[in-house]
């Protein structure tokens, strides 16, 4: 086998026998670190046979495709969903919340964004704990936050309270979302990743159906609204309720039943676990064959051994904030440096532009909406926002979320035009130009006269505009290496959430004065990213490193 060490002390350098195989994690006399090549070796085993040595690659395709992936898919994909309603059901609220909280456009900008606030500040923090203590436990918490917290919003009776919890359960949300897909993407063959991705990616659709089927089934109804003492418990409340139940779920599926990440395992030098979860991907996929796993060992490298005990043995309690601080921005540095740089910096703009841009709009589509009830386009008359405040809310209107039902629903022409194409076509084109596409779409909203022609162009841009995202989630997995792919998906979606939290609040204080003005930015913006779109390097079919 060859193997690079560290010059150390003879008997270090020996492989361990433990078990039936050979312990293979040696340890350097200095740093207890040992970095192995990237190619199959064959060792000899004590029983006097030999054991190959496996790199990830070929340990995945030895665990086959079957059922395990399946199940993965699922779990993942419920996680996903429970996003995509955490996020949208603020939007779903604000035609009837407006008039129980007295908000003013300004408010309902504020709180939109609340959510993106607490995503931009758990995106980089959930990414890079998930890359150095384990992506499974990351998702547990991250998932309890998001739910917990996003639950308890319901019970809030003043608009400053139901805004502080709402942006600490965006903390959770901004943790999941990228760690999610760094997690499903570690257990996947590499000719079926883009396409199982692209599987994972159609479950926002599904959460967003959710959201908005719920508030069509749940808001007007007045069965839903009860008294709770002094708390006036409106039914858009039992919606917040309902809102937070997939988030709980989902961490209970984390906790009890998923596996840690084996690509993970094997770059922390975990290789017992790491080998343990594949045999767990083989057994499940070859149920019911008469196939069985031979001993095989893996190629893996161990990191030191965990960063608090390191550095504990530093000092005082400012030094080891200090050299925690330095750390997390490592992964920073390394993706703005070297090789990595321009797709980084285009990778940014990508962001920025479909965030603003997807959020800026999306969240606001049940107001507009209502405000075209009377006919015409979305901007077409400045004096009718002025008189929707003086107005009640009750009883509500259910037009406004059969709309928002019928535009989430027009997600799956898309995501099934991304299923079948993302490995053919690679997420490079299909990322730049549904981005182009989503522009036209947007300009054309503003153009329109109707709302039946505003509502049939918000199809258009909703079918669109997923084909993107999902291209995005493909593309943002396979540029970076392991050591870096959670920091970096959390860091790319923290300022995915600038951008949403910027364009909420320039919709918010806009909206009543110059609508035009914000949607045209966002057809500007998604333009802009699509042309930078065609600087990123074509990953189709890669290998994860």
């Amino acid at each position: 086998m060859s193997r690079h060490m560290h010059v150390g002390d003879v008997e270090a350098r020996q492989p361990l026998l433990t078990g039936d195989h050979l312990d293979l994690s040696v340890l350097d006399s200095d740093e207890g670190e040992v970095i192995f090549d990237r190619r199959t070796s064959v060792i000899p085993h004590e029983a006097g046979g030999n054991i190959k040595q496996l790199t990830y690659e070929e340990a995945v395709e030895e665990a086959g495709f079957g059922l395990f992936h399946w199940l993965l898919l699922v779990v993942c994909g419920w996680a996903n969903a429970s996003d995509a309603v955490e996020i949208l059901c603020v939007s779903f609220l604000l035609p009837t919340a407006r008039c129980d909280l007295l908000l003013s456009s300004s408010d309902m900008g504020l709180l939109t964004a609340s959510i993106f606030l607490g995503m931009m500040v758990g995106g980089y923090m959930w990414g890079y704990l998930a890359d150095q203590r384990g992506r499974r436990r990351v998702l547990v918490v991250s998932l309890t936050v998001n739910g917990l917290f996003g639950g308890l919003a319901s019970l809030a009776p003043w608009f400053w309270l139901f805004l502080l919890l709402r942006v600490i359960s965006g903390i959770g949300v901004g943790g999941s979302i990228p760690v999610i897909f760094s997690y499903f993407s570690e257990f996947m063959p590499r000719l079926r990743r883009g396409a199982m991705i692209s599987a994972l990616a159609t479950f926002w659709m599904a959460g967003n159906i959710l959201a908005a089927g719920l508030a069509w089934m749940v808001i007007p109804r007045t069965w839903a609204h009860v008294s709770l003492g002094a708390l006036d418990f409106q039914s858009w409340r039992v919606f917040v309720v309902l809102c937070s139940v997939p988030s709980i779920t989902s961490a209970l599926f984390f906790g009890l039943i998923m596996p840690e990440s084996p690509k993970f395992l094997m770059k922390a030098g975990r290789e017992k676990e790491a080998i343990h979860v594949f045999r767990l991907m083989f057994n499940l996929n070859m149920k019911g064959k008469d196939k069985t796993l031979p001993e095989f060992g893996l190629c893996t490298s161990s990191k030191p051994r965990g960063e608090l005990e390191e550095i504990r043995a530093q000092g005082s309690q400012a030094r080891c904030f200090t050299r925690v601080l330095k750390k997390g921005f490592v992964p920073v540095k390394q993706m703005f440096g070297g090789p990595l740089r321009t797709r980084s910096f285009a990778l940014l703009v990508i962001f920025y532009c479909i965030s603003f841009g997807y959020y800026g709009l999306w969240m606001w589509f049940p107001e507009l909406f209502t405000r075209i009830e009377n006919g015409g386009s979305p901007c077409a008359n400045m004096s009718l926002p002025s008189t929707l405040h003086n107005q009640s809310c009750y009883p509500v209107k259910t037009a406004v979320y059969i709309e928002g039902f019928v535009i989430a629903a027009s997600n799956l022409p898309g995501n099934i035009f991304t299923i079948l194409m993302m490995d053919s076509t690679g997420g490079k084109a299909l990322l730049s130009g549904s981005l182009m596409v989503s522009s036209l779409s947007v300009f054309l909203i503003y153009v329109v006269q109707t709302k039946a022609q505003s509502l049939g162009l918000s199809c258009v841009f909703s079918g669109v505009s997923v084909i993107a995202w999902n291209a995005l989630d493909v593309v943002g997995t396979e540029l970076y290496p392991t050591q870096l792919r959670s920091s970096a998906l959390g860091f790319f979606t923290g300022v995915g959430r600038v951008a949403a939290i910027m364009g909420n609040v320039i919709f918010g204080k806009m909206v009543d004065t110059n609508c035009a003005v914000p949607i045209l930015v966002v057809s500007v913006l998604l333009l802009t990213g699509g042309l930078v779109a065609l600087l990123l390097p074509q990953t189709r079919q890669t290998e994860l490193t």
